[in-house]
């Protein structure tokens, strides 16, 4: 079992409640798609998955482990095999990309190596590989701060690829991107992670990548789970429930007349 929540809450310290009362397990190798509304909780939940914050109540489990009953290097083992792709990567513009990809195992390296690679990069072929796989391979020495929003996405990306972790987590990992570049990017990640046994979950805008590439997806909407299912059962009748009231009863002439959730498609 990759993870494993009972009646997990969490709230900020401003005393909103971003969650309330999970159940979830996830298994080991499995691809999930967490869909639903702006603000329904999906980033605060993959923050809660990667240990970047406690759980304010209930029981969480992390391949195998609490990890906020861990002592703290132990827990910093742990976090080393959770990959997680942000939305919009914080990678330094004077940062180059071949430093910012090799920066992915700086918690499975020692402290001597992860000096020498801010000097000179130590594994070069494997930054290259895994951007490569993106058709970023001639961005390797470009600075990021040259680069657009996709492109650092992809970055970030190659970055969680090379950290080779055993649970990886993506925030809008392809919002920056173009229809057809997302799709291939998207296909990618679920091929690799298919191919090296990960388990990933992504939460996606996107409603239809998620149907299209993942085989189970979660709806989460004011911070519970509306319905985890298949894919091939996640109808329109439930879709329209999960993001019902997001767009205004009345539109403004000439708007996109579909439901919020078809709009995103």
């Amino acid at each position: 079992m990759t993870l494993r929540l009972v009646g997990v809450g969490l709230r900020h310290n401003n005393g909103v409640a971003a969650l309330q009362g999970l159940d979830l397990t996830v298994a080991a190798g499995e691809r999930v798609a967490i869909i639903g509304p702006s603000g329904a909780g999906k980033s605060s939940l993959l923050n809660l998955l990667a240990t970047s914050v406690p759980p304010s109540s209930g029981e969480l489990e992390v391949l195998g482990q609490q990890p906020w009953r861990l002592p703290g290097r132990a827990r910093q083992r742990l976090r080393a095999q959770v990959g997680l792709i942000h939305q919009a990567p914080p990678l330094p513009p004077r940062q180059r990309v071949v430093t910012a990809v090799l920066a992915g195992r700086l918690g499975q390296w020692g402290l001597g190596k992860s000096l020498l690679n801010l000097l000179h990069p130590v594994d070069i072929p494997g930054a290259r590989a895994e951007l490569s796989k993106l058709d970023m391979a001639d961005k390797l020495f470009v600075r990021c701060g040259q680069l657009s929003g996709g492109q650092l996405q992809r970055v970030g990306i190659a970055r969680a690829l090379y950290q080779a972790p055993q649970l990886l987590l993506a925030d809008e990992p392809v919002s920056a991107m173009d229809p057809r570049l997302a799709e291939h990017t998207l296909a990618l990640l679920c091929q690799d992670a298919e191919a090296r046994g990960i388990t990933l979950i992504a939460s996606l805008h996107t409603v239809e990548l998620a149907l299209r590439h993942f085989p189970r997806v979660i709806g989460i909407r004011a911070g519970s789970i509306a319905f985890d299912l298949p894919s091939t059962e996640v109808d329109p009748a439930r879709l329209d429930a999960l993001y019902a009231n997001e767009q205004l009863q009345t539109q403004p002439q000439g708007s996109d007349p579909r439901p919020a959730w078809a709009a995103r498609c």
